[in-house]
């Protein structure tokens, strides 16, 4: 999986927790619970679409590594050898 493809991964996972938001509109370094207003379950569950389109465990440690856009694929690329 390229870099670009995680970048869509983690949108439609936003997307599925979040549909009012415009995708395009991210702020790739800004908080996305500050962007959006998300709450803790919000992003609970956004770590679970996450995981669930991916297969990748995240561990509740890890979360905060999560907190962008650009921050995710981050995370995620050395996982399936984007790096």
């Amino acid at each position: 999986m390229t870099r670009e493809e995680l970048r869509q991964v983690v949108l439609e996972a936003l997307a599925a927790v979040a549909p009012e938001i415009d995708l395009k509109s991210i702020a790739p370094r800004t908080s996305l619970r500050d962007q959006y207003d998300l709450d803790s379950v919000d992003f609970l569950n956004f770590i679970v679409a996450i995981h669930t389109a991916t297969g990748f465990d995240i561990p509740e440690v890890d979360y905060p590594k999560l907190s962008t856009l650009d921050d995710c694929v981050t995370y995620l690329a050395p996982k399936c050898g984007a790096g």
